[in-house]
């Protein structure tokens, strides 16, 4: 990225978290404008922080740090911040990672999942342009076949990016077209198969026999398949995301995320505990519509954003 997309990409990803940083920055601004940082303090900017969506555990570990580390009486706005950064850092660092594409798997299938407004078809669609201005061949799979706007949407997105196409009827059965999907790209030799599929999360006992028959119908035709399960979360949704993650991770074992509508209502403190929870790779972020404004994850840009402070 040169120095203006970088700088684009920064104000994106600060506005997309402000609903964040205005409640952790504001907790801390006026704590630190009343006294010093005593114990009665650091409680608040521990509910601040539980507030945020961080989670128990790391809003604990961050008031542990503030009780015992060693600062003057005179500390500023900033300075607390950067200790909630570097804590919140050192829990998403582990998770940042790239979704690595093994070319020794053609096609490398990727399965989508995530709830119905997840942002799942916006997102295969933003992938499979990146994919293809890597110079790889992609084909998109509207494994989704419950909504017809869903296949609909699918396939404008693959003849944007110059990606092959592959759906059935609307309500025709997902694991069989899934089936024929793998089959076709496997005889193309396409580097990338994404496959969406329908998001029905309250319903689950259909939606778990569905992706598990899915899974288990792709195995016939490559037993390695698929190479990464991506869950797309909304980051507006909270606390819900948990439990999303969670029923998921059950159903089809989610190999990574990607968090998307990061859009200034977003609660993105909850990244923070399901990282903590469930050690699950985080791959992407979303923070707009365009195809650049879904971004690989960089857990020191995101905490940072995340408590108010500027790009470093």
């Amino acid at each position: 990225m040169n120095d203006n997309a970088t700088g684009n990409w920064w104000q994106r990803l600060s506005g997309g978290l402000k609903r964040s940083s205005a409640t952790i920055g504001g907790a801390i601004a006026h704590v630190v404008a009343k006294r010093q940082l005593d114990a009665a303090t650091i409680d608040e900017i521990e509910d601040a922080l539980i507030r945020a969506d961080l989670g128990v555990e790391t809003a604990g570990r961050i008031a542990t740090e503030l009780r015992y580390g060693r600062f003057a009486s005179g500390i500023t706005p900033d300075e607390i911040k950067a200790v909630v950064a570097a804590e919140v850092e050192k829990v998403l660092a582990d998770v940042a990672q790239p979704l690595a594409i093994d070319a020794a798997k053609k096609p490398f299938v990727i399965l989508v999942a995530g709830v119905n407004g997840s942002g799942k078809t916006t997102t295969i669609g933003k992938l499979a342009s990146r994919y293809r201005a890597e110079g790889r061949t992609v084909m998109l799979a509207a494994g989704d076949t419950f909504r017809a706007a869903a296949i609909d949407q699918l396939k404008i997105w693959a003849d944007r990016a110059g990606a092959d196409f592959i759906a059935g009827e609307a309500g025709a059965d997902a694991a069989g077209l899934v089936f024929d999907a793998v089959a076709a790209a496997k005889q193309r030799a396409i580097d990338v198969l994404l496959v969406d599929t329908a998001g029905r999360l309250q319903n689950r006992s259909e939606l778990m026999n569905e992706l598990e028959k899915v899974v288990r119908v792709m195995k016939k035709v490559d037993p390695s398949a698929p190479h990464a399960v991506l869950l797309v979360l909304d980051a507006t949704v909270g606390q819900n995301a948990l439990s999303q993650v969670e029923i998921f991770k059950k159903v089809v074992g989610v190999t990574g995320l990607a968090m998307t509508k990061l859009d200034g209502t977003a609660r993105g403190g909850i990244l923070v505990a399901i990282a903590e929870k469930f050690k699950v790779p985080v791959h992407f972020i979303g923070v707009g519509e365009s195809v650049e404004d879904l971004a690989p994850f960089s857990a020191h840009d995101f905490a940072r954003a995340m408590v108010g402070l500027g790009p470093s």
